[in-house]
């Protein structure tokens, strides 16, 4: 006994330390719950969350989206931290599938607790875990579809994948239109997965259908006053730079002078200073400037003089965007005009988008760039809209490099489950439950896009199962006419990368939160009396 009182001590007062069972209670209830969470959200008829900040103004956010809904949570658990890395990965690195990995980490875990109930070692539940996800990968590899050399086949694939990325999406009414808008945006990139040049701006009047793609680049700014409004073949210096120095800036400066006039002499001086700042830029032969920064009423003035547009104080991200599109550099001396690489476009000119007033750069030099324009009723709206389509954008442009494609709707897990099963019933010893498990956890994810349809989701299961055991079946869920359905007629096809990141995301996921047998929490720091 006094072994264990000084085991105790090592520790310091505060800290906590749960061992054994209860660790792994603790991360297992931890990461189901996080699971659950999200569950609702999966599959066509999935439903969507409202998050309310607690901060300032009390934001809100109406979302079905897997990885917002857990980037917004603070969660104390560590197992369910772990669940919502993998979500934000899944997110930066495919844009779609957030919440499937979560659900299938959380099934597997499930899976995982009644082994270890029944005596099974942690260590055997991960060998056979992984040999299953081994197995599953190269179940869907053999089923892929590949149409990368026949251009029209391949343009439908990628429609079809975009329709069934938007269809659990606000965006899932008017999916057509928008799959249509994000193909043509991807198609533009020529297989760079760089989604920067595809600009997107939400402006809130209108309806979703009112939504549209513009080839070119759209700045959300006004043009001057007394300033060209259209200008053909413009060459534009793209900048951030002070333009606000004609005046004396009070609050830094200490001036003593013996007079008036004097103070006029410094004015003049500080004009003049301009004067040449501006006299330097309009050098470079340019006929539009755009900075970052403010311009004040007299280099705005000696600009509208020379004919050339100057926009202020546009958005950081903006000016990026616009100098990567037109093929210019971001300046900030004007000492040299020949190393300053200025950008070009056939034609600027204002144009009206409900009531405000955009400036519209037209034939830029980077072909690929174009901007989105999202119309709807309101900013929530319009955000939850940005983030479906840019969903959609990810998947497409990862799809237009890696072009294997599977069909949809349930029908890629229970492939990988009737192969994982068999793959059971081959291996001999304990790790054959696992394996057995895992099979199980994969035809979770049907089974849940069925409840959520409100389907009786044991009868699809089976009957879907009994169907897979035909060769090469292509049934899924068809949620929308309440049964089973072919997938190949129905067109609901996934990236098989997608699919891929899932499963070996999940198994991972699921593997680490399972060696855990130890929790320890640290003594918080305690604030001395500051008396």
């Amino acid at each position: 006994m006094p072994c264990n009182l000084e085991m105790e001590r090592v520790l310091k007062d505060d800290a906590i330390q749960e061992k054994g069972e209860r660790a792994r209670m603790a991360s297992f209830v931890g990461a189901m719950a996080i699971a659950d969470l999200v569950k609702t959200t999966l599959g066509p008829k999935g439903m969507d969350k409202i998050l309310q900040s607690t901060g300032r103004g009390r934001s809100v956010t109406v979302t079905n989206d897997g990885a917002t809904i857990l980037k917004s949570l603070h969660i104390d658990n560590p197992a369910a931290k772990v669940l919502v890395d993998i979500s934000k990965v899944q997110d930066d690195e495919v844009g779609d599938g957030t919440t499937s990995v979560v659900v299938l980490a959380g099934e597997l875990l499930r899976e995982a607790e009644k082994l270890v109930n029944m005596k099974i070692h942690p260590m055997t539940i991960i060998a056979g875990y992984r040999m299953a996800a081994e197995c599953a990968r190269n179940a869907l590899l053999q089923k892929t579809m590949d149409n990368k050399d026949n251009t029209d086949k391949f343009r439908s694939d990628l429609m079809n994948i975009a329709m069934t990325t938007l269809s659990s999406k606000i965006l899932s009414q008017d999916k057509e239109y928008f799959a249509e808008l994000a193909v043509d945006a991807v198609l533009r990139l020529k297989g760079s997965t760089n989604l920067e040049s595809i600009q997107i701006l939400k402006k809130p009047g209108g309806s979703l259908k009112d939504s549209f793609l513009d080839e070119g680049f759209i700045l959300d700014k006004k043009i001057g006053l007394g300033q060209p409004k259209r200008i053909e073949n413009a060459n534009i210096l793209v900048a951030n730079t002070a333009m606000d120095t004609d005046k004396v800036k009070i609050y830094g400066a200490r001036v003593r002078v013996d007079s008036m006039s004097k103070v006029a002499d410094i004015e003049a001086a500080e004009k003049q200073k301009m004067r040449e700042k501006v006299e330097k830029i309009i050098g470079h032969g340019i006929n539009c400037f755009v900075n970052r920064q403010l311009i004040y009423n007299f280099p705005e003035e000696l600009f509208a003089d020379a004919g050339i547009l100057a926009v202020e104080h546009a958005d950081f991200e903006g000016i990026e965007r616009l100098a990567l599109v037109t093929g210019g550099d971001i300046a900030s001396t004007f000492d040299n005009p020949e190393s300053v690489k200025l950008g070009h476009c056939k034609l600027i000119e204002e144009i009206m988008i409900g009531e405000d007033r955009l400036i519209h750069f037209s034939g830029v030099a980077m072909g690929q760039a174009c901007t989105i324009v999202l119309r709807g009723a309101s900013e929530h709206v319009l955000d939850e809209a940005e983030r479906s389509l840019h969903d959609a954008l990810c998947v497409l442009s990862q799809t237009v490099n890696d072009t294997r494609v599977i069909f949809g709707g349930g029908w890629p897990e229970m492939v990988m489950s009737k192969e994982v099963d068999e793959l059971a019933r081959r291996t001999p010893g304990k790790k054959s439950h696992a394996i057995d498990a895992f099979s199980r956890a994969l035809q979770a994810i049907p089974t849940i896009i069925a409840d959520n349809a409100g389907l009786d989701s044991a009868e699809l299961i089976s009957q879907l199962r009994a169907e897979h055991h035909k060769e090469n079946s292509t049934v899924g869920i068809d949620v929308i006419s309440g049964g089973l359905g072919d997938m190949q007629k129905r067109g609901i096809c996934e990236a098989f990368k997608v699919k891929q990141a899932i499963v070996l995301s999940a198994t991972e996921a699921a593997e680490m939160i399972l060696r855990v047998d130890e929790i320890i929490t640290c003594a918080p720091r305690r604030r001395e009396d500051r008396m």
